[in-house]
């Protein structure tokens, strides 16, 4: 199967697709609503991601098929004498398309990105069961340098 990818910026009506692969695992599933019917939060949210400048989300086709997903937000920060980093979020593959290099390919685009934009620094959470998912990253080069905490405010 080709895995000629082209990315581009997401658009409103790609979202039932984007939200499915959110929801596509044991995990995803717990927590996003990939019903058809779009929630306002959804649209709410996308909304605000696509008229902030220091955020894109991004989606990658072959054929025109949208194969994969993934949100990058471009963080000012004081320390390190003021530089940028880019944090990766959400990055998916559909299902179907997995186990093709096409995740090397998405964060390999989502770090020239960063690049392109000045960062200094690229930095992603995973989830700590997402088991593959972390050995993927350090083969790509990520360090799990921190330890990460969240506080759920719901």
């Amino acid at each position: 199967m080709s895995t000629n990818l082209t990315f581009r910026l997401a658009k409103i009506e790609d979202l039932p697709e984007i939200i499915s692969m959110l929801a596509d695992d044991i995990y995803g599933a717990s927590r996003e609503n990939a019903s058809t019917i779009l929630s306002k939060k959804y649209l709410q949210a996308f909304r605000k991601i696509q008229e902030d400048p220091n955020q894109e989300l991004t989606v990658a086709e072959i054929n025109g098929d949208i194969v994969a997903t993934f949100q990058l937000t471009f963080i000012q920060y004081l320390n390190f004498e003021g530089t940028l980093r880019a944090q990766i979020e959400a990055v998916r593959t559909r299902s179907d398309y997995r186990g093709q290099g096409i995740g090397t390919k998405v964060l390999t685009y989502a770090i020239n990105r960063a690049k392109e934009k000045g960062c200094s620094l690229v930095q992603l959470t995973s989830d700590k069961r997402r088991t593959e998912a972390l050995k993927f990253y350090e083969k790509l080069g990520f360090k799990a340098s921190h330890e990460g905490f969240k506080l759920k405010l719901d």
